[in-house]
């Protein structure tokens, strides 16, 4: 299952992805964890010291890796140099599974140990002091959306992205590649605001989105949440001892979490896992090869020089059937 963290600065969705992503790991799932915001706090919510998370390598620096091993033996693409962010696979492309061993993996992702088992984190990369006035963030972030364009997942397998803040990630396509997005939203007017400006622009898509209230502290937060997000709020969170000691650098064992975070997270995943019948590869690849025929016309022809529309493979539906190409 492919899943989004997604909500307003500090509203605290890099705590509640990172509690998740702990959940996951003490169940025994597979677990990949992307950290996609622009500021890359994810490595620290799972335990790494500022050391361990600095020299975590940038999917970024790794472009020209990741595109040469996706491109695979594809036709249609006739070198890396002509892959964009949103290049859909097709016959003869690598695909990416959650449980394998691969370049891609080997020259991006880190294990990171947790009570209970291990993940595996990817990071973006920072936005540097370079990159400011010469740099869009999302330069960064087309890795990621490019490994999720290739990635083939399973049931009781998982992908965790933690997001870029506020509605910025509507920049690209990559909102539209998750079987559930879950919104982090605080009791206020500026934390529902982030709901209503995803909620409307998810709509055409058919994202499934599901409101997470966080800092709730009684019941006049918990109405006042009912009252903005209705049918879409799906669990609250309020104060965590356990979450303070976390960010003090002195985490407990995962076991001891208050029971009513436990129950929150048990929710969140049994959401996610409940996508998985409803899910539509046909339609998961058609709106793939919209974006990129948008971003192609858009400025991808003129920076590659090449027809880009020609990459779409008409036959090719990505699927867990789908077998990786040579």
């Amino acid at each position: 299952m492919k899943i989004a963290f997604v909500g307003k600065g500090g509203s605290g969705k890099t705590t509640l992805s990172s509690l998740f992503i702990r959940h996951l790991a003490a169940e025994g799932a597979p677990v990949v964890a992307v950290d996609a915001d622009i500021n890359q706090h994810l490595g620290a919510a799972l335990g790494l010291d500022e050391t361990e998370a600095a020299a975590l390598p940038a999917m970024g620096e790794h472009l020209r890796l990741i595109k040469d091993h996706l491109r695979g033996a594809n036709p249609r693409i006739a070198s890396a140099d002509t892959m964009i962010k949103t290049t859909p696979p097709g016959e003869g492309s690598r695909l990416l599974r959650v449980q394998e061993d691969n370049p891609v993996y080997d020259a991006c992702a880190r294990p990171v140990e947790l009570d209970g088992g291990a993940v595996r984190l990817m990071v973006t990369g920072p936005f540097t002091d370079a990159d400011l006035g010469v740099a869009c963030y999302h330069s960064k972030t087309g890795a990621v959306e490019l490994c999720l364009n290739h990635l083939v997942d399973g049931p009781g397998e998982y992908v965790v992205v933690d997001m870029t803040a506020g509605s910025d990630s509507f920049a690209s396509g990559m909102f539209t590649r998750f079987d559930m997005t879950f919104l982090v939203a605080e009791p206020t007017r500026k934390g529902v605001s982030v709901y209503r400006q995803y909620k409307e622009y998810a709509r055409d898509f058919g994202v499934a989105l599901k409101v997470v209230g966080n800092k709730v502290q009684g019941t006049d937060d918990l109405d006042f949440l009912r009252a903005e997000a209705g049918d879409d709020l799906l669990v609250t969170v309020g104060h965590s001892d356990w979450v303070r000691a976390m960010e003090k650098g002195r985490p407990p064992r995962f076991a001891a979490l208050e029971d009513s975070n436990r129950f929150a997270l048990r929710t969140l995943r049994e959401a996610a896992d409940a996508t998985y019948e409803r899910r539509d590869w046909e339609r998961y690849t058609r709106q793939m090869v919209q974006f990129h025929l948008k971003n192609a016309q858009s400025w991808g022809n003129e920076r590659t020089g090449a027809d880009l529309a020609a990459q779409v493979d008409p036959g090719f539906v990505l699927g867990e059937s789908v077998t990786a190409g040579a």
